[in-house]
């Protein structure tokens, strides 16, 4: 069965220091980074999400653009393209990453299926092409980006697994419930 990695958000933005940082952040992309060089070849294809936000609008009202973001649906200017938040963490290795998807393009985007190549390709495509049947996915945040992309992929038929000891999330209660939901809709909940 043709399996791929996705690695979710491991950017300066959502890391300790970070805008929005997300405890656990930077332990997550060294995890990864061992993850990836002893498990490089269990995957066809690896694939690494970005938040690529614009700088000099609201997202479409991701950014709160009037007083304080309310954390659910607005939040603070983080991951504007170009800039070092929306870099990788600099330990998350690249060298085995097939493909780099940017999202939140002018628009909020919590899936890495919202997001495209920088040459627009979809990730549904990417995936459909290469005849991907099971996606294991790790990063940040384990709450929101790495539970969006995991409903997706699943809903878009492909057998999920979130690999629970490489993922961090903004807080504890929202991300046990995350994974409760991930668990209730089929989607795999493993240790690496």
């Amino acid at each position: 069965m043709t399996r791929a990695l996705f690695i979710v958000d491991v950017q300066n933005d959502f890391t300790e220091g970070g805008a929005l940082a997300v405890q656990g952040g930077a332990a997550v992309a060294r995890a990864v980074s061992r993850y990836l060089d002893a498990h490089h070849a269990d995957y066809e294809l690896v694939f690494a999400s970005r938040d690529w936000h614009h700088g000099h609008t609201d997202n479409g009202g991701h950014f709160a653009a009037d007083g304080e973001p309310d954390y659910v649906d607005t939040w603070p200017v983080h991951c504007v393209a170009g800039t070092p938040g929306a870099d990788y963490h600099p330990d998350l290795d690249l060298d085995e990453i097939d493909f780099h998807i940017h999202k939140g393009q002018g628009v909020p985007a919590y899936s890495i299926y919202e997001g495209t190549t920088e040459d627009g390709e979809s990730v549904r495509d990417l995936i459909e092409r290469h005849g991907v049947e099971q996606i294991d996915l790790v990063g940040l945040a384990t709450d929101y980006c790495v539970r969006a992309s995991a409903i997706d992929a699943h809903e878009h038929g492909k057998r999920v697994r979130v690999l629970t000891d490489l993922v961090a999330g903004v807080a504890a209660e929202s991300s046990e419930r995350a994974l409760r939901e991930l668990e209730a809709r089929g989607v795999e909940l493993a240790h690496s």
